[in-house]
């Protein structure tokens, strides 16, 4: 698999696109606002560049994609009214993702963006804010050095380069780490994401400032175990209806074996351990935000008709239906999600699961 070229989310305004499906991201970076305020507050204690420089890495596309500079907009204004500082004169924000992205879709909602900023924070708060797309990986090097003063992913760096190396013989019938699984398949992993990681640290390196900032959020897993429910449970009730389908004759049983996803939920000390190692980031926050699989509040689930597996199983499959179809075929997506949504209205009935995020933020150390 060829994640670069194969890794994006349903593009369009579709029932099961991104722009539809996406507020569990969308909560998340609203959860982390804080840690965002904060982490801006102390980078703009000295005060700020006339020209703010930052990127998004992994922007994604729909309504998502300019939430994080609409927050830090907000943010940078909000602290130089109330510390008496001068606001830059200019925002320049880099969206990146993968080439594959729906860029379009981003680029269509940049010009109602600045209308709105115009309008809110006309005459003297009128706000420059100028906005491009950086296709590519955020494993290779984007942008010039020492060009960024702030850095923000959310939702992206838990996805990796490549699928883990010598996984095809070793899990066979499962598509991630799962119980059932040799030490051997979360080694693989845990390397990969270790060398990934690591390299998406040294490469913000070259392009962030001394003292710049970078924060990131990611799924992750509660426990050392890598067995832990936080992760496993996800892609397992996945697998399980690929095997349903297996058993209807509709997917063969040698592609689930040889299917395994390009993702990992590291635990805060694997993280932490990366982090030290890498050598170029100082730790200074870090926070984890637990969102339940059924987002809804108890009057939306009476309201609603749809089950809690029906609205899981859309998220998922805006992020994971170009995966699953390029390796699957398309024309067993239907079926594969009606039943993805069954073993998840099980699962819940039975047992309140959890996504469990990390949020970090980090001090590019001076060169």
């Amino acid at each position: 698999m060829d994640v670069v070229k194969v890794l994006h989310m349903n593009a369009d305004n579709r029932e099961f696109s991104y722009a539809n499906n996406s507020i569990l991201q969308k909560t998340v970076i609203l959860k982390a606002r804080k840690i965002l305020e904060d982490t801006i507050k102390d980078y703009g204690s000295n005060g700020f560049p006339e020209c703010f420089k930052v990127a998004d890495l992994g922007c994604s596309s729909g309504p998502n994609a300019l939430l994080f500079v609409t927050n830090m907009v907000d943010n940078v204004h909000a602290l130089c009214q109330q510390e008496n500082l001068k606001a830059p004169d200019e925002f320049q924000v880099f969206l990146n993702d993968l080439p594959s992205n729906d860029f379009n879709a981003v680029f269509r909602m940049i010009p109602p963006f600045y209308s709105k900023l115009e309008n809110e924070r006309g005459g003297e708060n009128s706000v420059n804010c100028f906005i491009c797309g950086v296709p590519g990986s955020f494993y290779t090097r984007l942008f010039p050095s020492n060009s960024l003063h702030f850095v923000h992913s959310s939702y992206s760096v838990h996805w990796l380069s490549q699928v883990p190396e010598n996984l095809l013989d070793n899990n066979k019938g499962n598509i991630y780490m799962a119980k059932e699984s040799p030490p051997s398949v979360f080694e693989a992993y845990f390397n990969q994401f270790k060398t990934d990681f690591t390299t998406f640290l040294r490469k913000r390196s070259k392009e962030i400032i001394s003292n710049g900032r970078l924060v990131l959020a990611l799924l992750g897993r509660s426990i050392a175990d890598p067995t832990s429910k936080d992760c496993c449970y996800l892609f397992g009730l996945l697998a399980k209806s690929l095997e349903d389908l297996s058993a209807e004759g509709l997917v063969n049983e040698e592609d689930i074996n040889s299917f395994n996803l390009p993702v990992y939920n590291p635990c805060i000390d694997e993280l932490k351990a990366i982090i030290e190692s890498e050598g170029t980031f100082s730790l200074d926050k870090l926070e984890t935000i637990e969102v339940n699989w059924d987002m809804r509040d108890e009057n939306e689930k009476i309201k609603s008709e749809k089950s809690s597996g029906k609205i899981m199983a859309k998220t998922v499959r805006a992020v994971l239906e170009p995966l699953l179809g390029t390796h699957f075929g398309y024309t067993c997506m239907d079926k594969l999600f009606e039943r993805y949504a069954i073993h998840v209205t099980e699962h819940l009935s039975q047992e309140e699961t959890n996504y469990f995020n990390i949020v970090i933020s980090l001090t590019r150390k001076c060169k």
